[in-house]
């Protein structure tokens, strides 16, 4: 199970510290993401002046619904603070993301933030990265086939990500997913290089290094885990 609702506000309102008035804050994508961007609306109607940049149209759609002033990569050169969620953190804090479908522009803005906060519950935290069995790569429709072979080839069988109709799903980007099976990755950064090295890859669900604290909600309390020298 995930965190409850009472669970989900608590870490919310804790990663809420993290962010200051005046500044520019990514705003995640998922059901924690969610449950932040919320609480960061009401602190805006209170007179919170801050400027996000959403990592979907569904957060970038909320955000606007709450009165979040929104900004782009073209009027701002860097993010203060992101919240977002994630599928796998290890004790790295290195992540698997991507169940959402919004991992690429997840990846930009987590590279472009000063500090990046992820909201998790405990079925979250694993032992080593790939433990979930499930790794997002996102592709261009064109090369969907190739690089399923090309996955193939490496270890990683995958299945094309489809919708509830059965269509394939289509990211925000206008990419397909592939899903690809996994287990526990002994080298998560360098099987990130060899993917993202594939023509027709755009991104993989690997985040590695990009993380710098993690709320964990522990139902009587919030854990929070910082990675070491962030």
């Amino acid at each position: 199970m995930g965190p409850s609702s009472s669970g989900l506000q608590a870490i919310a309102a804790r990663a809420l510290e993290y962010v200051a008035d005046g500044d520019v804050v990514g705003l995640g994508t998922g059901h924690a993401a969610t449950a932040f961007i919320e609480t960061l609306g009401q602190r805006v109607a209170e007179g919170f002046g801050v400027r996000g940049i959403a990592t979907s149209d569904a957060s970038a759609e909320l955000a606007g619904r709450l009165g979040i002033r929104l900004t782009s990569f073209d009027e701002v050169e860097a993010i203060d603070v992101d919240i977002d969620g994630a599928d796998e953190v290890d004790p790295q804090l290195n992540l698997i993301k991507g169940y959402g479908a919004a991992l690429l522009r997840e990846k930009v803005v987590a590279s472009a933030s000063r500090r990046v906060v992820i909201l998790v519950g405990p079925e979250k935290i694993v032992p080593v990265i790939g433990s979930r069995g499930k790794l997002p790569v996102e592709v261009v429709p064109f090369g969907l086939a190739w690089c399923a072979r090309e996955l193939e080839r490496l270890g990683l069988p995958s299945e094309p990500r489809r919708r509830a109709d059965g269509d394939l799903l289509l990211t925000d980007n206008g990419n397909a997913i592939l899903d690809c099976r996994v287990g526990p990755l002994e080298r998560p950064r360098q099987l990130d290089e060899q993917l993202r090295a594939l023509p027709g890859v755009v991104g993989t669900g690997l985040f590695i290094g990009l993380a710098h604290t993690v709320l964990i909600d522990r139902g009587d309390h919030v854990e929070v885990r910082e990675r070491s020298g962030a």
